[in-house]
């Protein structure tokens, strides 16, 4: 997740600042094990946090992403772009599905800050699209067409994200988009529209296996506003405890949240470490994401 504006990132790194000394997180734990027999989705989930969490290097973290979508058999390609005085590259996929179907695009950023591993912000999100891109290319949609997206220079002020919406050369049906997606009980969405279907759809998904939806549209700055600016229909997830929703808005509104909620402690700090994350959660996660998603295909037949 990124600071908007150049005020933003002040005021919000003294409110982490501030959030860290009154409440530390943790001391760093090994990751849970995870049996990868008995929970396959868990582990490999856990495997792409803990490769992408190993490469400091945004190159390299796109590296690991483009060995795991050969693996699977998904073709990437690199889309370099220039913002002022940055240069980034993003990586695009696409999935599953005929080419002359609606696009549903799933994205999520692969750089980090400099400090901590990035783990949760954001391999976590990154990882929960390889999951879903690697269900969608076994089973595709019926109605839509899927692609992927690894943004670079999010924590830049979203600036891969920007850059594939100025481009315009594809506008997708629907974004959805991942950030922070790393432990907890509840499903965030961030939705425009709350009438829009997949919130439905989501609920249903979240109720099925047995986990909360909170759904609205306050919810921290990410890669899904590059989308909504330009008028084209995004939404964004990430995986927290259901209680420190609120106080994380809290946080980003400039505000000393208390008790502190542990994202606020983990994220931008040298406490991103893979010891945070909870992958048996993140794959429950992925599992409502992924019905959700292929609810409201169903409802979108013609």
């Amino acid at each position: 997740m990124p600071h908007k504006s150049r005020l933003v990132v002040l005021a919000l790194s003294l409110a982490i600042a501030a959030c860290a000394q009154t409440a530390p997180v943790a001391p760093a734990a090994p990751p849970p094990s995870v049996d990868a027999t008995s929970q396959p989705a868990a582990a490999g989930w856990l495997a792409d946090v803990v490769a992408m969490s190993d490469s400091q290097a945004a190159g390299d973290r796109r590296a690991v992403i483009q060995r795991r979508l050969q693996g699977l058999g998904i073709q990437w390609r690199a889309v370099p772009f220039s913002a002022g005085e940055h240069s980034g590259e993003n990586l695009l996929a696409d999935v599953s599905g005929s080419a002359d179907a609606p696009l549903l695009l799933l994205g999520a950023h692969s750089d980090k800050v400099d400090v901590g591993r990035g783990a949760t912000d954001n391999a976590s999100g990154s990882a929960a699209v390889l999951a879903l891109a690697e269900r969608f290319k076994r089973e595709p949609l019926r109605h839509h067409r899927v692609a992927v997206a690894f943004w670079d220079l999010e924590e830049r002020g979203l600036l891969g994200a920007k850059a594939y919406v100025a481009d315009g050369k594809v506008k997708p049906a629907l974004y959805v988009n991942f950030d922070v997606f790393g432990w907890g009980d509840t499903l965030w969405m961030m939705t425009p529209d709350a009438n829009q279907p997949l919130v439905a759809a989501s609920r249903a998904a979240t109720d099925e296996t047995g986990i909360s939806l909170s759904a609205g549209d306050k919810y921290p700055p990410s890669d899904h506003l590059a989308f909504l600016k330009a008028g084209w229909p995004a939404v964004s997830y990430s995986l927290l405890g259901a209680a420190e929703i609120p106080l994380t808005l809290e946080a980003f509104a400039g505000k000393k949240p208390k008790p502190v909620p542990k994202v606020m402690q983990v994220i931008h700090s040298d406490a991103d470490t893979v010891s945070q994350v909870d992958a048996v959660a993140a794959a429950r996660g992925v599992d409502a994401v992924e019905r959700a998603l292929r609810r409201w295909d169903a409802q979108s037949a013609p």
